[in-house]
């Protein structure tokens, strides 16, 4: 009876993590807004190190 609970166990946690990394293939506005900060960041970031060269 051990094996089947073990059985169980690890088909129940497969069927929640599929469709968890499966996710959305397109980007919502907020993934959209966090890569436009990230390009800002680098940017400045690399503003500043011209600055200082």
């Amino acid at each position: 009876m051990k094996v089947w609970k073990k059985i169980v166990v690890v088909a129940c946690i497969l069927a929640f993590m599929v469709p968890a990394f499966s996710g959305c293939s397109e980007e919502g506005p907020m993934e959209k807004a966090g890569k436009q900060l990230d390009k800002a960041a680098d940017d400045a970031g690399d503003a500043a190190k011209k600055m200082l060269d």
